[in-house]
């Protein structure tokens, strides 16, 4: 490569959003640079464990103590890492953090990113979500509103094929969807209790995933999913979209884009002269070598606390404080999602019924709370939503001493007694207290300052908690599920995986970030599109809203660019 070459275009990252930026600014003809800290994982060929069983493992997929001391802070999550997916978690002593107060950071640097691994639920933003911070004055008011976005999510949906049903709904719009995927006759059975047994509007529908379930859908390389649930190796189908088998593909036949992997981007390098950013400053991974790429536009699609961490770094006399920091809000207003908390129950009945395949999706349950004044809450404000499932047992009767020889094997072959449970993904309100930021003592095996979490749910997101946990017992024992047991996990924000903020978009440089285009609002040629930009949470799925923002922007900056606005 030739680090004196002036490219169109630099991306840094390579996930959810990085992917869909490289795809439409390569489409656009502007050739690309695209960066990413960690190494290449080539579709179909790097998914080493694809196709593993868990008799293939010692621990039968769990991590040894060794490795769970490596990834202890990705091991806080509970489901992951396991043995068949921990090279797509970062290794935790390689690279550290400071937790002023505890903040679970889940993160996995390679080609792909958190695209290989993230749980595809894809949930639009309505008005309400759009509207909340000018309605109740928590954060800035969003620039944006759901008509502005609508086409956007259309574009998404209709390329990376979302399977879903439309409620008509006015706080989860319609969307354009592949066939559903199917309830089990449990799930079913709540739906209907709901129904009969609620007039708040309270209702039960499959989760709106990223999966082609049509098959005689045309995706190129793509092809419907094989309901195998084994999607955190990477699918070598390309049944869930990611990055590998979709965007970046689809950049890369362009002709239009350059890949390097290994590059850790920590500085935006600025021109005071021509008030726009240059390049890029990145240390190679492996041979530790210091290289500046030079473009005439930069997206930062590393990850919402990555990006918020590169452009603290990118310090200038202009910006002492960071890269367009003018308003001192960089690293504020930090947010994640409500998680590890909800309900689990036993279910009478159903034990002639079974259902085929593994689903790698489940049931979710729209926001219905602080919509109206039938649905009103005093103690908080906003609201939440519930994602679960139900099935059959763990055929935990094959454990030990349970049964021997055909005995052992009737317990085997017999599905146990049916189980739901439910997790409630609550707003978390945008707190200007809640911040990133470098710390000031500690540094990584780069020389780069660690970043500094201080963030914390605060009285309203508490208080929502202990409604979640009302709301779900109650549902449950309406449906005359027995056993209800309710839960909540003494946690810090990050574990939901849905972090957010930090570099807000909003109307002035006085009080965010970025304007409506994702643009930084004094130095115009830098984009900002992974969830660094957030000014709220809403309480669904936040990728589906980075993917339709990040196409936005990137079309946006490329008619800039072929105007000349960036030269």
């Amino acid at each position: 490569m030739n680090n004196e070459e002036i490219y169109d275009a630099i991306v840094v990252g390579t996930g959810i959003t990085g992917g869909w930026a490289a795809k439409e600014l390569c489409e656009n003809g502007l050739k690309t640079l695209v960066l990413e800290r960690g190494p290449i994982v080539k579709h179909i060929e790097d998914y080493k464990t694809m196709n593993d069983d868990p008799w293939n493992y010692p621990l039968k997929g769990e991590l040894s103590k060794e490795d769970k001391k490596k990834q202890h802070i990705q091991n806080r999550v509970g489901w992951a890492p396991k043995e068949d997916n921990k090279h797509f978690f970062v290794n935790d002593l390689e690279h550290p953090y400071e937790e002023i107060k505890r903040f679970d950071w889940i993160r996995g640097y390679h080609v792909g990113g958190r695209s290989l691994t993230w749980g595809k639920q894809s949930y639009r933003w309505s008005d309400i979500d759009f509207k909340a911070n000018k309605k109740d004055g928590n954060g800035v008011d969003w620039p944006v509103r759901y008509k502005d976005i609508s086409p956007w999510y259309d574009k998404v949906e209709e390329y990376i094929g979302v399977s879903g049903q439309n409620l008509g709904l006015k706080q989860l719009p319609d969307g354009i969807f592949q066939p559903p995927m199917g309830l089990n006759c449990v799930e079913e059975a709540l739906k209907e209790s709901m129904a009969s047994s609620f007039d708040d509007g309270r209702l039960l529908t499959i989760g709106r995933a990223a999966h082609l379930t049509d098959k005689n859908a045309k995706f190129e390389g793509r092809n419907p999913c094989q309901y195998r649930n084994r999607c955190s190796r990477g699918c070598p189908f390309g049944g869930y979209f990611s990055s590998n088998s979709s965007t970046l593909p689809a950049a890369e036949r362009t002709g239009n884009m350059t890949l390097r992997p290994n590059s850790i981007v920590h500085e935006v390098v600025y021109d005071a002269k021509t008030k726009k950013a240059t390049g890029v400053k990145i240390i190679d991974a492996l041979t530790n070598e210091k290289i500046e790429y030079k473009a005439k536009v930069i997206f930062l699609c590393a990850s919402a606390m990555a990006s918020v961490g590169i452009l603290l770094q990118s310090k200038s006399e202009r910006f002492p404080n960071g890269l367009g920091n003018d308003s001192n809000v960089l690293g504020r207003g930090i947010m994640d999602h409500h998680y590890q908390l909800g309900a689990s129950a036993k279910v009478d009945g159903f034990l002639d019924k079974y259902y085929k395949g593994r689903r790698p999706n489940g049931f979710y349950i729209p926001r219905f709370v602080n919509l109206d004044k039938k649905t009103s809450r005093k103690e908080y404000l906003r609201g939440f939503g519930f994602q679960g499932g139900a099935s059959r047992g763990n055929w935990s009767e094959a454990i030990a001493e349970m049964g021997y020889g055909a005995e052992l094997k009737e317990h085997i072959l017999k599905p146990g007694q049916w189980q739901i449970g439910a997790t409630g993904f609550g707003e978390m309100l945008p707190h200007d207290d809640n911040r990133v930021m470098l710390s000031k003592t500690k540094k990584d095996k780069w020389g780069l300052p660690q970043l500094a979490f201080d963030v914390e749910f605060k009285e309203n997101e508490l208080n929502m908690r202990k409604d979640i946990l009302i709301t779900i017992e109650e549902t449950f024992k309406a449906a005359g599920f027995k056993d209800v047991s309710t839960y909540d996990n003494s946690t810090g924000p990050g574990l939901g995986i849905h972090e957010m903020g930090g570099a807000r978009m909003g109307h002035s440089a006085k009080t965010s970030i970025v304007n409506k285009y994702n643009q930084i609002h004094s130095v115009p040629n830098v984009y900002v599109t992974d969830g660094a930009f957030m000014s709220s949470s809403s309480c669904v799925n936040p990728s589906l809203t980075y993917m339709a923002f990040t196409a936005r922007a990137a079309n946006h900056a490329a008619k800039e660019f072929k105007a000349g606005a960036f030269s």
